[in-house]
């Protein structure tokens, strides 16, 4: 089976610092893949290479037979099919919850307002906000706020969902709301690219986990084989700091 995401030899330096090295990576249509790693180690620029927020300096990346890559790829249709999810929810404070899930369908992909509206009420309700249509960003906690973010970035109708660090500024209470928000979607056959430390979720919902480290993969493997048997000793290193 042909992979759904190919990643192939993907090398990007910022100054003197080879941020990635030569990254190869094949995820199948409906796999979801865990990425950790200490600080540093690429995981964030390997991601944001995928919807092309962050350019390689050489190396190629195919999404559904489609070269992301490429000089004449139209990068706000990649945007349109790459969704994605940061550590910091970025909502427009201005606008209550239901407009910022609908401006980009209305926007960008031109769907009338009241379907946009529609999806954008089939989303909260999936996220669990039904509730907070009219709420604005402000009025809600992080959990919701990052909550809402997963439905805005569903609202495109993504072929995939690129998650970086998600829970990592909300507070211990407010995590198992966004993971499990994560782990739906997984179940629902989402293709999912995820860099998060969180192991309740890697053995949750994850098919396998990369271990990166220095611009490199190190080490991949099913999450029960990762965390119980890892081969190699960076990997075994770097896991005795956080389980």
């Amino acid at each position: 089976m042909e992979p759904f995401i190919s990643i192939r030899g993907a090398r990007k330096t910022y100054g003197k610092v080879e941020a990635l090295r030569g990254v190869d990576l094949e995820v199948h249509k409906g796999e979801v893949v865990l990425i950790i790693g200490p600080s540093g180690s690429g995981k964030s620029t390997l991601l944001r290479s995928v919807n092309r927020l962050e350019r390689l300096d050489s190396g190629t990346i195919y999404i559904d037979g489609d070269c992301v890559t490429d000089d004449k790829a139209d990068i706000r249709q990649i945007r349109e099919e790459v969704g994605m999810v940061f550590q910091s929810f970025n909502l427009f404070p201005h606008l209550s919850v239901l407009e910022n899930i609908t401006l980009a369908p209305t926007t960008v992909k031109k769907v009338a307002a009241i379907e946009a509206e529609e999806i954008a009420l089939r989303l909260l309700k999936k996220v669990g906000l039904s509730d907070k249509a009219q709420a604005y960003p402000d009025q809600l906690s992080g959990g919701q706020q990052q909550r809402v973010a997963i439905a805005r970035a569903l609202a495109m109708n993504p072929k995939v969902m690129l998650f970086d660090e998600p829970t990592s500024a909300l507070d211990p209470e407010m995590i198992k709301e966004v993971l499990d928000v994560m782990t739906a979607l997984a179940r629902e056959g989402m293709t999912m690219l995820v860099v998060s430390h969180e192991m309740g979720f890697a053995r949750a919902a994850a098919n396998r986990v990369i271990f990166m480290d220095q611009g490199q993969i190190i080490e991949s493997a099913p999450p029960d084989e990762f965390f119980t048997n890892p081969k190699e000793d960076r990997t075994k290193r770097f896991l005795e700091h956080i389980l």
